[in-house]
């Protein structure tokens, strides 16, 4: 949550606040209970949290609720924010490259070969198949769902594997609520999904959660999930959907740090570092697990585990730095859009 502001202040032109319905079922979780959470929730981001604090609802005479069945009476209201996800991947990129990283597009890592005191890097274009070598004190391997994979493949080392994939898959469903907000729906297995206005005139409804056992490049989802989807937002919402209804569908990989538990919801979404070298130099740091809202807060701790090797590497920060476009202090819309031509 302290994590959440932090971004909201670096990236205000991607990231923008939500607000979010949640219709008490008291069959999964008493109402006492969701208002407890709810104050955590509200109170553990600290006194910067820029967002409004949640309340209780009555669904039946508040218009955020005039889409969802009589029945579900009960309802709070909270916020969150969403990003432009590729959004943020291209400005970080681009913010590195301004402070003098250079940055290398469908490259693939196909060799890496450790040498006495640092690495021989090997990228190989996709398209057209040039090679690019380079040589490194360090090596970070945040390969996501193939962390294992380049470790086993471009870096030869061995051992069991420690990421567990879960897929998350989405549907979308045309939108017929007049209200911006989203909803936070709990199932009879515990387990929450969202439905998000998407588009303008969509929704977007997910997520699943399932050990995925597959190659992260043809993840799709399956008749399981799309029955799964369906029956909760059917369970809550008056006008119902069918298969006939969804617009589209897609998946993801969720790479998870593997603690060996069964359940794919309680494997933890936090982030764990692994670091090799040889006699102190050539360290090789893999990222196992994370999630987008604390991905600036693991790239923060991935350098605390290389600063042994780089005793001369300076303070944190990040923090308080916006990311290109994002600092809008002192702005002026209007001149700027005089100034914006459009061929």
């Amino acid at each position: 949550l302290r994590e959440r502001s932090v971004l909201l202040k670096k990236a205000p032109h991607i990231i923008w606040p939500m607000r979010f319905v949640l219709p008490h079922s008291p069959e999964q979780r008493p109402a006492w209970l969701v208002r407890c959470g709810l104050f955590l929730y509200d109170h553990l981001g600290g006194k910067d949290d820029l967002l409004p604090r949640s309340r209780a609802i009555k669904m039946n005479r508040d218009p955020e609720g005039a889409a969802i069945k009589d029945s579900f009476a009960k309802g709070f209201e909270y916020a969150d924010c969403w990003v432009d996800d590729s959004r943020l991947v291209v400005l970080n990129a681009l913010d590195a490259e301004r402070r003098g990283a250079k940055v290398y597009t469908r490259r693939g890592c196909t060799r890496a070969t450790r040498l006495e005191d640092r690495w021989e890097v090997e990228l190989t274009d996709s398209d057209s198949g040039e090679v690019t070598r380079l040589q490194a004190r360090a090596l970070i391997n945040a390969a996501g769902p193939w962390v294992d994979k380049v470790l086993k493949g471009s870096f030869s080392q061995g051992g069991k594997d420690r990421v567990k994939l879960v897929k998350g898959s989405h549907i979308v469903l045309p939108k017929r609520y007049a209200t911006a907000n989203s909803y936070l729906l709990q199932n009879d297995d515990k387990r929450v999904i969202f439905v998000n206005p998407y588009e303008g005139d969509k929704l977007l409804v997910g997520t699943t959660d399932i050990v995925y056992e597959g190659e992260p490049d043809e993840v799709a989802i399956d008749q399981g999930e799309i029955d799964y989807l369906l029956s909760v937002v059917n369970r809550y919402f008056k006008e119902p959907y069918t298969q006939d209804d969804i617009l589209t569908s897609f998946s993801g990989i969720r790479p998870l740090f593997d603690d060996s538990r069964e359940n794919p919801s309680a494997v933890t979404r936090d982030y764990v570092f692994d670091i090799d070298d040889v006699g102190g130099k050539g360290p090789l740091l893999s990222v196992f697990g994370g999630k987008i809202t604390t991905y600036r807060k693991l790239a923060e701790h991935g350098l605390d585990k290389l600063t042994p090797y780089f005793p001369q590497m300076g303070k944190r920060w990040n923090e308080n730095a916006t990311l290109p476009g994002g600092d809008m202090s002192g702005a002026d819309f209007d001149a700027f859009l005089v100034a914006f031509k459009c061929d």
